[in-house]
């Protein structure tokens, strides 16, 4: 199971995950990516990986989707942060 929410703010859009990113939920992130992109009217967008629990290996994937389409991330925990600097390492993105 895996919640998606948007928080607005006057200088960013939040995309929140809690849960776990895999299986289906992998495509429901980056339609959720690409739709939050949409009129940001000169606003950031953050994907924050706070509550994230899981990060299969189909999840690591679309992460790595979303750095190469300039993704800027959030995330508490020193496992994600981890995962996600490995991720760019591979990849040659910017986490």
């Amino acid at each position: 199971m895996l919640k998606i929410s948007v928080v607005e703010t006057h200088g960013q859009r939040r995309l929140v995950l809690e849960g776990k990113l895999a299986g289906p939920w992998t495509t429901e992130v980056e339609k959720a990516w690409r739709d939050a992109g949409s009129q940001l009217q000169g606003r950031k967008l953050i994907v924050d990986l706070s509550n994230v629990t899981l990060i299969s290996a189909d999840g690591k994937e679309t992460l790595v989707r979303l750095m190469e389409e300039g993704a800027k991330f959030s995330c508490g925990d020193v496992l994600t942060k981890h995962v996600l600097k490995q991720l760019a390492q591979r990849d040659g993105c910017k986490p």
